[in-house]
């Protein structure tokens, strides 16, 4: 019998620490050790998204990863198959050296370019107008192939600083609503500084995460809005706080703090105040001055359209157009035009809506429906179909206890909002029999300071 091998423990220790040539680990410090310019050459035949993903690897490949060279190649490469940005783009890079510039230089040129030929491409959508509402008709459809989000900033007392990504949103004919919740992601509203609301723009070929630019929307200084904000509805949860039109937070019962934050923002330049503005300044709409018209000086305001919608944040209840809306001189009072878009006296005007006027919400495990609350989005073109006055907010519903049409022999609702411009009044009757609600009135009155000002003119 052969003489068994003897084994020596010291061997065996250093064989079972042997790394498999093979393995990913291996491979990377093997391309660890090849020089930067071979490196370079690799990298070269990658894509931008491919880059960017190879930038997180470690501190060797990021700092290979913005080189310039690479980037000033894919900047002309890419940018050459656009006509629009060709020219201009060819022309400045013919001018620049790549060891004049600082390292990721032409990384940031060529993800800035690329946001600006994106976004020529997407907002040419932006000039096909819808005959009913005076907007846009791809408002969304552009929004969302922008990449479009809003981020919400909260700032409390003590100067700490956090950032929210929407729950979720809810987009409808004219408006969009954005939710933010989160439990202890959300503070005591007592507490909250100032709230901040960010559109975000993302290149697919990007990090989800990262931003490429933001936009302010709105500052919100919480000190001076909670000593006047109005609680519009509750549930044996929440209660629904308007902090001004078109925001609401929930609060919880009988506590302070935040169950959610509810935005409403309108269709109405909305792609260009989520993108336009810079992270300090909002987008600034240019002033347009509208042709001047007044066929008889008599006639007020005339040729007006509205379109209005109601809903929730699942369904619409009601959407309707009325044209031909006006207001003669001598109806001018108390320092308002009224416009009467349904008359209780009309009862072929009178109009059902699809469902309850309820608001459901939710915050993680949790979600209630808060009754008489909605929804109202409210679209007023002028005469020359330009928008107006455009609103969107939640509105709470109140029992009348003086019915204005005996018509009906129900229960009377008045929804009513207001702000420095306009106003708008709708009447309700609840059919118990049908289980269904019927819009009855609606009037709006719009400011006469505020007509003056967007005409230049002098009622």
């Amino acid at each position: 019998m052969a003489a068994s091998k003897a084994v020596v423990p010291g061997r065996a220790l250093r064989t079972s620490k042997r790394v498999d040539k093979s393995s990913p680990a291996s491979t990377q410090r093997s391309m660890e050790r090849l020089p930067s310019e071979i490196l370079i050459k690799i990298l070269s035949y990658l894509d931008a998204s491919t880059l960017c993903s190879i930038s997180h690897i470690n501190k060797l490949f990021y700092q290979l990863a913005n080189s310039n060279a690479l980037w000033r190649k894919l900047y002309i490469a890419d940018l050459s198959k656009n006509k629009k940005c060709m020219d201009k783009s060819l022309l400045r890079m013919a001018t620049m050296e790549v060891q004049d510039r600082a390292e990721g230089y032409y990384k940031r040129l060529y993800f800035k370019t690329v946001a600006e030929c994106d976004m020529i491409k997407w907002t040419r959508r932006l000039g096909l107008i819808s005959i009913h509402t005076g907007l846009p008709s791809q408002t969304e459809w552009v929004l969302r192939n922008l990449n479009v989000t809003w981020e919400l900033t909260v700032m409390d007392k003590s100067g700490h600083e956090s950032t929210l990504e929407q729950s979720r949103s809810q987009f409808t004919e004219t408006s969009v609503t954005l939710c933010w919740s989160g439990g202890d992601r959300l503070p005591d509203y007592q507490q909250t500084s100032i709230l901040q609301l960010y559109g975000v723009r993302r290149l697919a070929c990007v990090s989800p995460k990262r931003p490429v630019c933001r936009s302010l929307m709105a500052k919100l200084d919480m000190q001076t809005l909670t000593k006047n904000m109005q609680v519009i509805g509750q549930d044996r949860l929440v209660q629904l706080k308007l902090l001004q039109p078109g925001i609401i937070i929930g609060v919880w019962r009988d506590q302070c703090s935040v169950a959610f934050i509810m935005f409403t923002l309108h269709f109405h330049k909305l792609v260009e105040r989520s993108t336009q503005g810079s992270s300090v300044c909002s987008y600034v709409e240019p002033v347009v001055q509208p042709p001047f018209c007044d066929i008889d000086p008599e006639y007020g305001l005339h040729g007006y359209q509205l379109h209005i919608v109601l809903h929730n944040t699942v369904c619409e209840l009601m959407s309707g157009s009325f044209s031909q809306l006006f207001c003669r001189r001598t109806q001018i009072s108390d320092g308002l035009i009224q416009l009467t878009v349904i008359s209780s006296a009309n009862l072929s005007q009178h109009t059902p809506l699809s469902g309850d006027i309820t608001l459901p919400w939710r915050c993680e495990a949790l979600q209630g429906t808060v009754e008489n609350c909605c929804i109202m989005s409210l679209t007023l073109l002028d005469e020359f179909r330009k928008p107006f006055k455009c609103v969107t907010s939640p509105v709470s519903a109140e029992l009348e206890r003086t019915p204005v049409c005996y018509d009906y022999d129900s229960e009377h609702y008045l929804m009513h909002y207001q702000d420095s411009d306009i106003q708008v009044k709708m009447r309700l009757v609840w059919m118990n029999e049908q289980k269904q609600f019927i819009l009855i009135s609606l009037v709006v009155y719009v400011s006469v300071c505020y007509v003056n000002k967007y005409f230049s003119r002098d009622y």
